[in-house]
């Protein structure tokens, strides 16, 4: 089953509606994955920083923790979201403050990046978007997804988006089955998994295609070839977000657009509230093609 989403906004003056746009959706397709949920958003940059999503348990003293987090510097702007917290780092100090964190057991990092900010949990779609309060949430693109555990337990670890580089994270609606040889090689080039989920490695794999210098559009077209099963991915970047469907394309997906925005959804009911619905044009991505909108 699952639940996949994307929301790239062309149009500036609806930035301020990302978070309340996407929360639509994810409540929409509550019952393709009803497990637990999660939603990246690429919101404003902070000038010579970096944003570090941090989650805890339900009970996390996070005053404390950003307290010791900031022993010996200067304070750390963040913002409270639940079980997460996101701190803004000076890109000098980035080092530091993970490795203070890593000593922190009760603690996980759940992803980084200038613009990036990552929250995931168990439980409803629609209760974990409220619980975070995706609704109040600003920014220029975002991806979601709603989880159905088949292959393993529901636990907020394995739910996505996954991420696995600075800005870069993906949501999949599907199953790998080459996914442990491939994990294999990539820790070999020096990536770290936090799971067993074919997910992350699907993540991985365009992290370090990227890394290599290849483009997201590059990165999309050789993952056909790299990873074998059925999928269909939603992939973001800092500056945008794309889609691929493997050959087969077994799984549900319709995408539409007009001058104002660009979604994906793994159905068509999940963008009819979306501004504009209408006059869109809609279609079915094709199979093996990849798509992709940018903000350069």
């Amino acid at each position: 089953m699952c639940g996949i989403i994307g929301l790239f906004l062309k149009d500036r003056a609806i930035e301020p509606e990302l978070g309340a746009l996407l929360a639509g959706m994810l409540e929409t397709l509550c019952d393709r994955g009803p497990d637990s949920a999660g939603f990246a958003v690429y919101g404003a940059a902070a000038p010579h920083a970096i944003k570090i999503t941090v989650r805890g348990p339900r009970d996390c003293d996070f005053t404390a923790v950003v307290r010791r987090l900031e022993a010996g510097g200067d304070p750390l702007p963040r913002v409270v979201h639940d079980t997460h917290v996101v701190l803004t780092v000076p890109e000098a100090r980035e080092d530091a403050v993970r490795a203070e964190i890593s000593r922190m057991p009760e603690l996980t990092v759940v992803g980084c990046g200038r613009r990036m900010e990552i929250f995931k949990e168990v439980g409803r779609p629609d209760r974990v978007a409220k619980r975070f309060g995706l609704d109040a949430m600003a920014g220029t693109h975002g991806i979601g997804h709603t989880r159905m555990a088949t292959e393993s337990a529901v636990t907020t670890g394995g739910a996505h988006p996954f991420t696995t580089a600075a800005d870069q994270c993906l949501v999949h609606n599907g199953s790998l089955s080459n996914h442990n040889a491939l994990r294999r090689e990539l820790i070999r080039h020096g990536f770290a998994f936090q799971t067993n989920n074919d997910t992350e490695v699907a993540a991985g794999y365009m992290s370090w295609r990227m890394r290599e210098g290849d483009s997201l559009e590059q990165t999309l077209n050789s993952s056909l070839s790299a990873l074998d099963g059925f999928y269909t991915f939603v992939v973001g970047t800092e500056s945008g977000f794309g889609v691929l469907r493997d050959p087969i394309a077994c799984k549900p997906a319709v995408m539409a657009e007009t001058d104002r925005w660009v979604a994906f959804g793994t159905e068509y009911r999940a963008l009819v509230d979306l501004p504009g619905i209408s006059t869109a044009r809609v279609w079915e991505p094709v199979p093996a093609k990849a798509y992709l909108w940018e903000r350069h």
